[in-house]
C-alpha cells in the first residue's frame, strides 16, 4: 500500500492497481473501433440510399410535371372540336421541360369519351429508362375546352 502524505492532512493509502496502471488494453481500442467502424458504414449506406432516392423522387416529380404540362396544354384548347381523338407523341425524347434531347417519351391518347364530340378523355404517359427499369407516369383526365 502506497501513503500519501499532503501537508496537515493525515495520509491517505490507495490500494494496489493491477494490470496495466497506465493505460487502456489493446483489445478495449480494437472493440472502440469496431464500434466505431460499424456506425460508419451505417452512416454510408444512410447517406447513399438516401442520394438514391431523392433523385428517383426529382425523376418522378420532373416526369408527373411534364404530363400536368401537356394535359394543360390541351386544356387550353379554343375549340375542343380541333383536338381530334388519336394518338399522338413528341416523336423523341424530351427534357422536364418538354424541350427535345432529355430522357423523358411523352405520348398522350385522346378519345371522345361521350361521343357528342362535347368532351375529350386525355391519357398522357411519361416514361423513362433509368438503370436499366422503365418507369411510367401516366394522368387521365376529361377536359371540354376553354380551359376547362
Amino acid at each position: 500500500m502506497e501513503n500519501l502524505s499532503t501537508g496537515d492532512r493525515p495520509a491517505v493509502s490507495l490500494p494496489p492497481r493491477p494490470g496495466n496502471p497506465g493505460g487502456y488494453l489493446i483489445l478495449e481500442i480494437m472493440i472502440a473501433v469496431a464500434v466505431f467502424a460499424v456506425g460508419f458504414l451505417a452512416i454510408g449506406t444512410l447517406v447513399v440510399s438516401t442520394c438514391a432516392n431523392n433523385t428517383k423522387g426529382n425523376i418522378v416529380t420532373q416526369a408527373t410535371l411534364l404530363a400536368a404540362e401537356t394535359i394543360e396544354d390541351l386544356k387550353s384548347s379554343v375549340d375542343i372540336t380541333g383536338l381530334a381523338p388519336d394518338t399522338y407523341s413528341d416523336g423523341h425524347p424530351v427534357d422536364a421541360h418538354g424541350n427535345p434531347g432529355g430522357i423523358f417519351n411523352r405520348s398522350w391518347v385522346v378519345s371522345d369519351p361521350l361521343g357528342f364530340n362535347s368532351s375529350r378523355r386525355v391519357q398522357v404517359s411519361v416514361s423513362w429508362t433509368r438503370l436499366g427499369r422503365t418507369r411510367t407516369v401516366q394522368l387521365d383526365t376529361i377536359i371540354r375546352g376553354n380551359g376547362i
